[in-house]
């Protein structure tokens, strides 16, 4: 048995996760950080990274058992459910850089996680795992609010199933579809029918998906089941009485009710015999059955309610102006895409066609691609704005336009409501209007470019007009309100054009993607990860800057400046595209500029320490490429410790080249300029071939 001495004398000791969800460079950073501030106070502590990479330096079972506490400095969603019973203060990722001695000492007094009684600071605290209160760090290392990712959990585990039912629907239309007077059909027992049946499976789990992941992100696994059997009620209008379902908003509400739901239900004391059986039958029997129960006979009511009343009132409405009719069924086609509210529009003119009146549905018809053409349009034109996997979704939202499958466009209405259902509303009222006002007429019950190919509208020129009227006014809307939206946060100034040295050749590229080298982390106590293969180290005529080679010759003499002339950010970052453009694998300097500007307004790149690593992920570069410059008086980079930038590495890598290659290039440069004896040896290189001496015991 230990003795109380030897009790005193065993060391601390710690775990800690880190993640952020734009930079690799911010996880290890916060990781060292911890981990010398850790071995500074005499402390034991064992850090694990997570990000795009995967999770490395795993916290086991074991190492949790005999851990004192746990800080997690994440700016992304961490699942704490292992951590139960054990001490937890989570913060920010800044946090982690800025105060990791403070973080240490707060863990040792931080509430139990999922003990009952546990006190701490519920907002803000507790998204992503068992959903009891843990310490934040406030201030500027405060996490997002639970409500923000646990939306985004459930977007992003809706958007395949958007993409993949989409796709398969809109496939089996084009090639196995045609157009009759009861809608666009295929044949029955046809290949092609089986295949929109399993598009339709697709679509028909979207919605409990995505309720099912907000409740999961919220409380934890009890929360699964009554958040996704919520959002199949919600969708399923036969249930309480209405010809359409909530959609996706319905599935929101579930979600948000399901979790918050189930965390209040985990909080009554039980007996000790019936804690085990609380979170695998108690909980969602009684959380599924509450919820359920609830939707169907208070909230589904009143939604069925406004179905009729809102068919009552469009009838009522048929002989007034058509392009206010219009505008009014293009409002409510791109409000909901699917609920009641669309499905109250859409059923209104698909009923009125066997009256012999086909211009109400002619404006129905106009509407309905325009919320999916707009979205995939927006990705395009401003690329920079959106993630990777948003243009993605973004191309198969014009490809579900094409088909009427305004569902395409609900992934983006989702993620960002205030912007995106407002710019879609503006674009159907546009697009509706202007096919009440040229009088378009739609034979069956379906919308969009394709029923105009297969010769059931009225007045083609005019439909093809309205639909895309309406997709470039939703596009256009769209960005304006996501910059503004960005603005109020800070952006980078307009950037001036980047000076090009004579006799280095620029072509034109495809359009800008979004900046972003990396979206998480690797390990900080495990080996540097491998050196990958090099690349051809220059273009002829520089092989005598050339022959020194770091970053498996991605950097090289030829990318090194021992002095910056720069004295801000901005022009810090263009001087260092010009510089790297000398190495000809730069197709378009000023298309590089801007996805470094772009990657900046995701959040600063300055690490502190007098380090900032720029980054870009764009086709602007033919080759990965970095290069390294020192600034004498330091340039402001807004740096979490509040450093100026005086050592500035520029790393770029080509779209098609993003793999894990660049991220190993941060972790490697974020490891080793840890070491302070590297950064001081770094700055006291009195020239390029002693830069590059330093430099290669980057490994």
């Amino acid at each position: 048995m230990t003795s109380p001495a030897s009790e005193q004398q065993r060391k601390v000791q710690l775990l800690a996760v880190t993640a952020c969800p734009t930079g690799i460079a911010h996880t290890y950073m916060a990781a060292e950080k911890l981990a010398q501030a850790a071995d500074a106070l005499g402390v034991e502590i064992k850090v694990e990274t997570q990000g795009s990479i995967g999770a490395e330096n795993v916290l086991s079972d074991n190492d949790v058992k005999h851990a004192d506490g746990i800080i997690i400095a994440a700016d992304k969603d961490v699942d704490r459910s292992r951590f139960v019973g054990k001490r937890v203060l989570a913060v920010g990722v800044a946090e982690g850089i800025r105060h990791p001695e403070r973080l240490i000492e707060q863990v040792q007094s931080a509430p139990v996680h999922g003990a009952a009684g546990a006190a701490g600071a519920a907002d803000g605290g507790s998204g992503g795992g068992a959903g009891e209160p843990v310490a934040t760090g406030g201030g500027a290392g405060r996490e997002r609010s639970v409500a923000y990712k646990a939306l985004m959990n459930g977007v992003s585990y809706m958007i395949p199933f958007v993409v993949v039912g989409g796709l398969l629907i809109a496939i089996s239309l084009a090639l196995g579809g045609h157009a009759t007077p009861e809608g666009y059909a295929i044949p029955e027992g046809s290949f092609w029918e089986s295949v929109f049946k399993i598009g339709e499976i697709g679509f028909q789990l979207m919605v409990p998906i995505l309720s099912g992941y907000i409740a999961y992100a919220i409380a934890d696994r009890p929360a699964l089941v009554p958040g996704m059997i919520g959002g199949w009620i919600a969708n399923t209008g036969a249930l309480y009485d209405s010809e359409a379902g909530a959609g996706f908003i319905g599935a929101i509400v579930t979600g948000f009710l399901a979790g918050y739901l189930v965390l209040w239900i985990k909080k009554v004391k039980v007996p000790k015999f019936a804690q085990p059986i609380m979170p695998i039958i108690v909980i969602p029997i009684v959380a599924t059955s509450a919820l359920g129960l609830f939707f169907i006979y208070v909230i589904g009511k009143p939604i069925a309610w406004v179905f009729e009343h809102l068919t009552s009132w469009l009838s009522g409405m048929t002989g007034t102006s058509a392009i206010l009719l219009g505008a009014i069924l293009g409002l409510m086609i791109a409000f909901d895409m699917g609920g009641p509210v669309n499905k109250t529009a859409f059923l209104f003119g698909a009923g009125l066609i066997a009256t012999g009146n086909q211009t109400v549905m002619g404006m129905c018809a106009a509407a309905i691609p325009v919320m999916p053409l707009g979205q995939g349009l927006a990705t395009l034109i401003r690329r920079k704005l959106y993630s990777e996997q948003e243009r993605e979704t973004g191309m198969a939202a014009l490809f579900m336009g094409f088909f009427g499958i305004s569902e395409g466009a609900i992934p983006f209405a989702a993620a960002r409501p205030a912007q995106v259902i407002p710019a879609n509303m503006l674009g159907g009222a546009v697009a509706g209007a202007l096919a009440g006002l040229a009088s378009v007429k739609d034979a069956v019950p379906h919308g969009g470019p394709i029923v105009a190919v297969l010769g059931a509208v009225g007045g083609v020129p005019m439909f093809f007009l309205a639909i895309a009227a309406g997709t470039v006014v939703t596009a256009i809307t769209t960005n304006a309100l996501i910059s503004i939206k960005e603005r109020g946060a800070g952006r980078a100034p307009a950037m001036p054009p980047v000076p090009v040295p004579a006799g280095v050749p620029v072509t034109t590229v495809a359009e800008p993607v979004l900046a972003g080298v990396g979206a998480g982390s690797a390990r900080t106590s495990v080996p540097a990860p491998p050196t990958a293969p090099a690349v051809p180290t220059a273009e002829p005529g520089n092989e005598a800057k050339a022959e020194a080679e770091v970053l498996s010759g991605y950097l090289t003499g030829q990318t090194v400046k021992v002095r910056l002339d720069a004295r801000e950010k901005d022009a810090a970052i263009r001087e260092m595209a010009a510089m790297l453009a000398t190495t000809g694998r730069v197709a378009d300097p000023e298309e590089l500029v801007r996805a470094a500007f772009a990657r900046e307004e995701q959040g600063t790149t300055g690490l502190g320490e007098e380090i900032a690593i720029p980054h870009a992920k764009t086709d602007a570069v033919t080759a990965p490429v970095v290069g390294f410059a020192r600034s004498a008086e330091g340039v402001e980079w807004g740096s979490l410790d509040g450093t100026k930038a005086r050592l500035i590495f520029m790393i770029t890598v080509p779209e098609a080249a993003a793999g894990d290659e660049h991220l190993r290039i941060l972790a490697m440069l974020s490891r080793k300029l840890m070491d302070a004896d590297f950064r001081e040896r770094l700055m006291a290189a009195p020239d390029e071939p002693a830069v590059m001496t330093v430099l290669a015991e980057i490994q």
